[in-house]
């Protein structure tokens, strides 16, 4: 199936921080927002890195979540051919432009969640961009298991101390 990604980047011009997911996936474009499937971990460990209460489930809550917060967010990708969900099925990629959120947000640190999506931003975005994105695991379902290592949460806590260290990005 081909999925064209149908929302603008979340960013504003305190924005410092960029989380980059690979496309939607089915259950986000029927939630009507990114990481939509009800049991994606992504709004409950962002919340917890940052220390903050897990936004409400729609859009405009989640949305005034990220941008307190100056977190921007986005997918790599403009549209693919991609079996369901897994990223791993990805065939043909067009890559999103970053060129409006990189000059008109402060932008210091790119994380992207899960594999594929940090080795597309790398390989299709990062010179563009100017800077590489920086890898935290998925929080899909399909990566759960991962939520109880130690590391899962180690390597997010990346993105709040990229919001925290003014002089020095990840």
């Amino acid at each position: 199936m081909i999925v064209r990604h149908p929302w603008p980047p979340v960013f504003d011009e305190r924005s410092e921080v960029l989380i980059l997911g690979t496309i939607p996936s089915p259950a986000s474009l029927r939630a009507g927002f990114p990481y939509g499937h009800p049991q994606n971990c992504f709004w409950h460990v962002l919340s917890e890195v940052l220390g903050e209460e897990e936004p409400a489930p729609d859009p405009a809550s989640r949305r005034e979540f990220l941008l307190r917060s100056r977190v921007a967010l986005w997918d790599v990708l403009r549209s693919c051919e991609i079996d369901g969900a897994s990223d791993g099925s990805i065939r043909n990629p067009e890559f999103n432009d970053f060129r409006e959120i990189m000059g008109s947000a402060p932008i210091r640190a790119i994380f992207a969640t899960g594999k594929a999506a940090t080795r597309l931003f790398n390989s299709g975005c990062a010179a563009g961009a100017g800077m590489e994105a920086t890898y935290l695991p998925s929080t899909s379902p399909a990566n759960r298991r991962m939520r109880s290592d130690p590391a899962f949460m180690e390597r997010w806590s990346l993105v709040r101390r990229a919001l925290e260290d003014k002089k020095e990005a990840v």
